[in-house]
């Protein structure tokens, strides 16, 4: 643990190119470091790579049916 403590950053690089880093304490692991992405893949949670996809991933609405109201506009008086 006090390794990883003292050199966190490179213990995030190691993560993220070789993936899942163990955390011993005495010889026994104790914790395991995961990438984000690995991580809600893990616990269910979808992951979107970016916007575009995140759009897309939106429900079909396409049949979803909106009624306008067909009385006049208010008059609104800007003084």
């Amino acid at each position: 643990m006090q390794e990883a403590k003292q050199h966190f950053s490179e213990l995030i690089r190691a993560v993220q190119t070789r993936g899942p880093q163990f955390v011993t304490k005495h010889g026994e692991q104790v914790a395991v470091v995961l990438d984000i992405v690995d991580y809600r893949r893990m616990v269910g949670v979808e992951v979107v790579e970016d916007f575009k996809s995140f759009l897309f991933s939106a429900p079909d609405m396409s049949d979803l049916e909106i009624e306008r109201s067909t009385e006049p506009m208010r008059e609104v008086d800007f003084e």
